[in-house]
């Protein structure tokens, strides 16, 4: 293992060594999207780096995306009160992760994820890291399907209402085909690195999504939403499956070595101002999603917020949250069949498998019939699984607390305890350990409370349902004409708490 480092805040390491530090040790590092994308071909030019500026804005990108838009059913689970508190409280500790994640890197000389994982724990380490840096793309997958069959199910019906007699059918057909025509021709495409350089689409939508929240919560059109009594109750009983979709909007962990090596003249010190900064940015934009899409729908919010809206309303945004989405599909497959890729050729050659960042996708000389299988497999796995639940909610506290919290504190913890000279319970170590524990306590405790559930089908989910305070518009008449001639106007769904 590599000499130790003190990991001082006056330590600056310049591009050359980072780069050089890079390229002798982290030769699996397919958890940097710069690894698999090529989004800075010249580290060392200090013309491509960053400003701190830039390097927030590119940050705030990595955090600000699709888990947002649970932050309302976050609130819901845990209480309006308590699900603010625990919003910040997630902020502060994940700002702490990310700093702590960094200094492990100066005192491992190692500096993406993969690196100085096994520079702690070796092989064992890097194994575990690969399993969960594998779930996460891939659950994220099938939540990506769940919300574009949900969201465009109710664009096309928008246009012809007799669909709403079969939204199941509707909403199924719609990823098959989303799957088949744009997902897999997309994650088949090699340079993956286009697609990458267009990734702020998907901040810019979210923006304009949180701008027609906030719009609609003002000019009254959901004022017929009715409020419980205990609508603004402080605390509610699932306080852990809340802590795991607010750590899934707030995950970036798997992009923090990128962006620290694309900062110029990085540095600890600087490293935590540009930290505070977007963490700061990414709290207040997932607050004020919360607060709105709340203030809206109270209990009756869901974990994809606009499929609380009415099947004639906010089919703009819906479109808006589709693209992002499927452009954001791709890279999250790429950095999945790049996992199995190289435990495929690890398990064969028996030994440490190098991989050349500097060789762009489309350049590279791989089995393109492996690639394809691969890319299949994990493309119709995300499919097939995803109609098992209708309800974004439970995929976003699956991945939280099987994932985004193991990978955001569990693991950055115990690194840094681990590579950390100083004695255990030690002032430096303390505030790792206090990490640890927290991790694992909500991830374990968060599962065993969650699986028994997952698949409940009387989960607080209304898809392919037209919601009580919608039923006097035209459309959803007409659908519940079509669906029930008897009975045209349902009842306002029931919500468990």
């Amino acid at each position: 293992m590599n000499d130790m480092k003190n990991g001082s805040n006056s330590i600056k390491y310049n591009s050359m060594q980072r780069q050089n530090s890079d390229d002798s040790v982290d030769v699996h590092a397919f958890d940097d999207l710069n690894s698999l994308v090529k989004q800075n071909e010249v580290l060392d030019d200090s013309n491509s780096l960053s400003s701190l500026s830039a390097t927030s804005f590119n940050y705030i990108n990595s955090i600000v995306g699709s888990g947002v838009i649970g932050i309302p059913y976050a609130l819901v689970r845990a209480g309006f009160g308590l699900g603010l508190l625990l919003l910040a409280l997630v902020a502060l500790i994940t700002d702490y992760s990310l700093t702590l994640m960094i200094k492990t890197a100066h005192l491992s000389g190692r500096f993406t994820y993969a690196g100085v994982t096994e520079s702690a724990f070796g092989h064992v380490g890097y194994y575990l890291l690969s399993l969960l840096q594998f779930m996460y793309p891939f659950l994220a997958m099938i939540s990506y399907n769940v919300v574009v069959g949900d969201t465009l199910s109710k664009v096309l019906v928008r246009f012809f209402p007799h669909l709403g007699a079969s939204m199941g059918s509707v909403r199924f057909f719609v990823v098959f085909l989303v799957t088949l025509f744009v997902t897999t021709p997309l994650c088949l495409y090699k340079n993956v690195s286009r697609l990458a350089k267009i990734s702020f689409i998907s901040l810019a939508s979210v923006v304009l999504i949180l701008l027609a929240i906030i719009y609609k919560l003002f000019n009254g059109d959901y004022a017929n939403v009715p409020q419980p009594k205990d609508a603004y109750a402080f605390v509610q009983p699932d306080i852990l499956q809340s802590i795991g979709i607010i750590a899934f909007a707030f995950f970036c962990h798997h992009s923090t070595f990128l962006i620290y090596q694309s900062m110029r003249d990085s540095s600890l010190e600087k490293w935590e101002k540009v930290t505070h900064i977007s963490i700061g940015f990414a709290w207040i934009v997932a607050t004020l999603f919360g607060i709105s899409g709340y203030a809206t729908f109270t209990t009756l919010s869901q974990g994809d917020l606009l499929e609380n809206y009415c099947y004639d309303d906010m089919n703009l945004a819906r479109v808006l949250f589709c693209v992002s989405i499927l452009l954001t599909f791709p890279l999250e497959c790429f950095v999945a069949r790049e996992i199995i890729r190289t435990q495929i050729k690890r398990f064969y050659s028996h030994e440490l498998v190098e991989y050349d960042k500097n060789v762009d996708p489309k350049e590279a000389n791989d089995d393109d019939g492996n690639n394809l299988i691969i890319t299949l497999f994990i493309v119709f796995s995300a499919f097939f699984v995803s109609p098992t639940s209708e309800c974004l909610g439970p995929i976003l506290e699956l991945n939280g607390l099987l994932t985004a919290i193991p990978l955001s504190y569990i693991l950055p913890g115990l690194i840094f305890i681990k590579l950390d000279p100083h004695s255990l319970f030690s002032r430096e170590k303390l505030p790792a350990i206090f990490l640890v524990v927290f991790g694992l306590a909500v991830s374990i405790s968060g599962v065993i409370v969650l699986l028994p559930n997952l698949f409940d089908p009387e989960r607080d989910c209304s898809t392919g349902i037209v919601l009580g305070y919608c039923k006097d518009d035209d459309i959803t008449i007409s659908i519940n004409a079509t669906a029930n001639p008897i009975q045209p106007k349902l009842p306002l769904p029931k919500f468990r708490t």
